[in-house]
């Protein structure tokens, strides 16, 4: 049986406190878990992507039990991200591949990249409203395939390398950012052209995006340590800087309340924000190095893979 830990953490921001019921499931060593991503049932599956030994990771929360899936020669799945259908996703940059695995039967299915265009370094994928998906690479690409009919098209980033986080708004608007560019931009979902948008902080390294239930975009920006929000009905920035002695903001998720969590590398604490408040509250690991990359979850909970430590954590709140 494997051995769970659960506490609680109390977080306090401007003498505000927040109760946060936190739970740990080791993983085995050795996987190089990279990101995560919560099945919508409240005891569903955690997907995880296993970049180091080239498997799909499936945590059932109930057990903690953790089973791998290989993906074929040569995997390294970065991003991970539930389909349409519920099947997880993978942007596999070591087959250079979308890889699908059906979640009943653990088959994998694979739609390789042109091979013309050359190596991509896939990131992560998201998907649009019409159930298509939308990847990224860091190479200097971005681009999309219809799971349905197989058709896939790859676009070159407007401003080249750096293409990273990608996420969809509630109307099923498509926005990326770009970690080497630091800067975003709003995907035409209907023609696949991406129109840059400037943040106002420069080389701010934008590296992950994430929308809030408003349609506004929620930016986590590595360089500057910045947690910024672009609302596209105006076109305004707002930022706030995280708390600590120079912060860098790896992944950020919006929960079901507005509430905005992002992993600060610097403390390796994770943060959430309250733009109501205008406050951090902030969650330090039990690990000394955790490199907590990309984030996801489900309603009353928020989900972390813990890189360096080899665990999944789970926050309720």
């Amino acid at each position: 049986m494997t051995k769970l830990l659960t506490f609680v953490l109390c977080a306090f921001a401007a003498a505000v406190g927040a109760q946060v019921r936190v739970q740990e499931y080791p993983v085995p060593p050795g996987h190089g878990l990279h990101d995560v991503w919560a099945d919508t049932k409240p005891d569903g599956p955690i997907w995880i992507s296993a970049q180091r030994s080239g498997n799909l990771g499936i945590l059932d929360p109930k057990s903690g039990k953790v089973e791998f899936v290989k993906l074929g020669t040569g995997s390294s799945p970065h991003g991970v991200v539930a389909g349409e259908d519920g099947a997880p996703f993978l942007t596999d940059g070591g087959q250079n591949a979308i890889v699908r695995v059906d979640p009943k039967t653990h088959l994998v299915k694979k739609w390789p990249l042109p091979a013309d265009g050359g190596y991509a370094n896939l990131n992560t994928a998201i998907f649009d409203k019409k159930g298509v998906s939308w990847f990224t690479g860091q190479s200097g690409i971005y681009g999309r395939l219809d799971p349905r009919t197989g058709k896939m098209d790859v676009f070159d980033s407007p401003r080249g390398r750096g293409t990273y986080g990608i996420h969809v708004t509630p109307d099923g608007t498509v926005y990326y950012a770009s970690l080497a560019g630091s800067h975003i931009a709003k995907v035409d979902t209907g023609t696949g052209k991406a129109t840059v948008i400037e943040p106002p902080t420069p080389r701010q390294g934008a590296r992950r995006v994430w929308s809030d239930s408003k349609g506004n975009i929620w930016v986590s920006e590595w360089n500057s340590g910045n947690l910024s929000r672009y609302e596209p009905k105006t076109g305004k920035w707002t930022a706030w800087r995280a708390p600590g002695d120079d912060p860098h903001l790896y992944a950020v998720y919006v929960d079901e309340t507005d509430k905005v969590w992002t992993s600060e590398w610097s403390a390796q604490a994770m943060l959430r924000f309250d733009p109501a408040t205008e406050r951090f509250e902030s969650f330090r690991s039990s690990s000394r190095n955790a490199n907590v990359r990309q984030i996801h979850g489900r309603k009353g909970e928020v989900w972390t893979p813990e890189s360096a430590a080899d665990k999944v954590v789970v926050y309720r709140y």
